[in-house]
């Protein structure tokens, strides 16, 4: 454990009367003024006054219980370290932060752990004020020292997440009583959010014990409105509200942590999710394949409007859900062979035997959204933006790219005419009904699916059909989860699932999806190893956007080359979610820009008979 903090450089928490006097005239502190809120881009929506979030119901009933499943297993209640298998819910449930995100805007955040928050123009550093009534749930105050010590031993002895925001830290530092204050060491506009958003735990609960230790013992002691008061080792965890919860009067608060208890079970086989709550051993489920939405819920419960079904909008981009190429592979260095796998994959036809063509598809990453690139040619900044580019950028991503139409047949003769003129182009012909280059070499790449993946073995089967028609013969393999892990930490497939969720304020996550630097990097997200200086540079424009305006023009010429990029083959958009509960649960109106997000079902629906 980090037991050495206050002697670090980093964490100068020795603040004599002479400092704290320089600091107050600082050239820096003075261009600043503390605020309630802080957003990505502009001012926060919500005035100073707000008495609640637009999205929840203020006045809703405190009580009752909401109970859901899970596939997997679980082995750890500490969801902040590396070691361990916790639920992924705690991360969310557990712990707050200095402040809170507001899920009907883009990306801000409103005052909670803290009071007031501020930052220069450019955002090289960022203050916060705490609040002296915040309390951990044993009563204790929240302090300083806990919220510096919870920064370093994240960043330090933390799950892998937390380590790159600390690495963009040069210093932490108490600047006052309840005050404290971090600089950065590179130029992000989003680093004084992302400070903001990261969990606070209480320093004295972990003297004497382990940090990287994982278990069932040690459960982080937060400021939350839940406490975990049962769990079951792959069985279940339950989470009780605390009556005395600090901030329950909070505006940011008001009209969340509804429910007196909140449940998870979980199942090592996930297909008996549904079944359990059809047994009326849970009483809310999402339901995530739309022909199983479609034509299992009519059991009793249902009919008799016990149960409610209920379809959830959203307006977050659609990301990418589909099958990476591995652009690292020869055979898919050529962006007209990806082009030729996208053709060949007849879409409308696998649509059909899997939903019953019930499911629209992605027509590029951040589609379903303002950040979606528009069709036809790039126009205006957009244009501009992408034009010193123009020598290197692929076709279609000045012009406009659209996903090939097919024609539902099992065989589509046009698509695989288009596919075979293609791998033509890129070298590579059919030679005794086999497609091969001009030394005889077979086309051929290796799929890599986990053990379980029932849907995309499926849709992989079919696919594999119509790459026999090209002379393809690829390789299918099958392995359990831990060696899926390894082989995609080692980049070792030819095409492989994927799926990248990407909200309505992308940040710096999206070099680690996309960015050059992480192309090579082992365990990295760029799975398909996107190498792109172009699209370095609309990243990184897209992060030092001042106004909401550029930021925009960056990410729809991202969305071009990603696009256009021929990385992945998309699969299905998922533009609202499927919500089954009893009728005792509702949800609040209107409903928030993310649409049923993260703890969103959670924190803002209600109990009420």
């Amino acid at each position: 454990m980090a037991q050495n903090y206050f002697s670090r450089v980093k964490n100068t928490v020795k603040i004599s009367a002479a400092t704290l006097a320089l600091l107050a005239f600082a050239p820096t502190m003075a261009l600043a003024e503390p605020t309630y809120g802080l957003a990505m881009y502009g001012e926060p929506e919500l005035p100073a006054d707000f008495t609640a979030l637009p999205y929840v119901r203020a006045d809703a009933p405190k009580g009752g219980r909401i109970v859901s499943g899970e596939g997997g297993t679980f082995d750890s209640l500490n969801p902040y370290i590396q070691k361990g298998n916790a639920p992924w819910q705690l991360r969310y449930l557990m712990a707050e932060s200095l402040m809170a995100q507001a899920f009907s805007e883009p990306f801000t955040l409103y005052c909670l752990l803290c009071e007031t928050v501020e930052t220069d123009e450019d955002r090289t550093w960022v203050e916060f004020t705490l609040r002296p009534e915040a309390r951990f749930s044993d009563g204790s105050p929240v302090t300083v020292e806990d919220v510096m010590w919870s920064f370093e031993t994240l960043g330090t002895e933390g799950h892998g997440r937390y380590a790159s925001l600390w690495g963009q830290i040069e210093s932490m530092e108490q600047t006052g009583e309840n005050k404290v204050k971090f600089t950065f060491n590179v130029e992000n506009r989003e680093l004084p959010l992302l400070v903001a958003t990261r969990p606070i735990l209480k320093k004295a609960y972990w003297d004497g014990k382990d940090f990287t230790q994982s278990g069932m013992d040690n459960i982080p002691v937060t400021s939350a409105p839940y406490t975990v008061t049962k769990a079951e080792p792959g069985m279940y965890v339950e989470l009780t509200r605390n009556p005395d919860y600090w901030a329950k009067d909070l505006p940011v608060m008001t009209g969340q942590a509804n429910f007196d208890t909140i449940r998870f079970e979980f199942f090592a086989d996930p297909s008996l999710v549904i079944e359990a709550f059809k047994a009326g051993e849970l009483n809310v489920h999402r339901e995530f394949n739309v022909q199983t939405w479609e034509e299992q819920y009519d059991f009793p419960a249902v009919t008799r409007g016990d149960v409610v079904k209920s379809v959830i909008a959203h307006q977050r981009p659609t990301g990418m859900t589909g099958f990476a190429m591995n652009t690292r592979l020869p055979q898919f260095a050529d962006w007209r062979v990806r082009q030729a796998m996208i053709e060949a994959f007849n879409f409308d036809y696998i649509n059909e035997a899997q939903t019953e063509n019930k499911q629209s598809r992605i027509t590029s990453y951040f589609s379903n959204s303002p950040l979606g690139m528009r069709p036809g040619p790039a126009e205006g900044r957009v244009k501009e933006l992408l034009e010193p580019y123009q020598e290197t950028l692929l076709p279609g991503v000045m012009e406009g790219y659209e996903l090939p139409a097919t024609s539902g047949r099992e065989l589509d003769r046009g698509a695989m005419r288009r596919a075979l003129g293609l791998m033509e182009e890129a070298g590579w012909t059919i030679q005794g009904g086999q497609m091969k280059n001009s030394d005889g070499e077979p086309f051929t790449f290796e799929i890599v699916l986990s053990v379980g993946d029932d849907e995309n073995q499926s849709i992989i089967d079919t696919y594999t059909q119509m790459l026999n028609h090209l002379g393809i013969q690829p390789k299918i393999s099958v392995v359990d989860k831990a060696q899926y892990t390894q082989r995609m930490e080692r980049f070792d497939f030819g095409m492989t699932p994927v799926r990248y969720g990407l909200s309505l304020s992308p940040g710096n996550e999206q070099y680690a999806y996309f960015g050059s630097a992480s192309a090579d990097q082992p365990g990295s997200r760029n799975i398909a190893g996107v190498k792109d200086p172009a699209v370095d540079a609309m990243i990184a424009r897209m992060l030092d956007a001042r106004d909401r305006e550029d930021s925009l023009a960056a990410t729809r010429a991202l969305d071009r080359l990603l696009t256009a990029g021929r990385y992945a083959i998309p699969l299905y958009a998922w533009n609202e979610s499927f919500n089954a509960h009893v009728k005792e649960i509702h949800y609040p109106e209107p409903l928030p820009l993310y649409g049923d997000w993260i703890m969103w079902r959670e924190m803002t629906w209600y109990w009420e008979e």
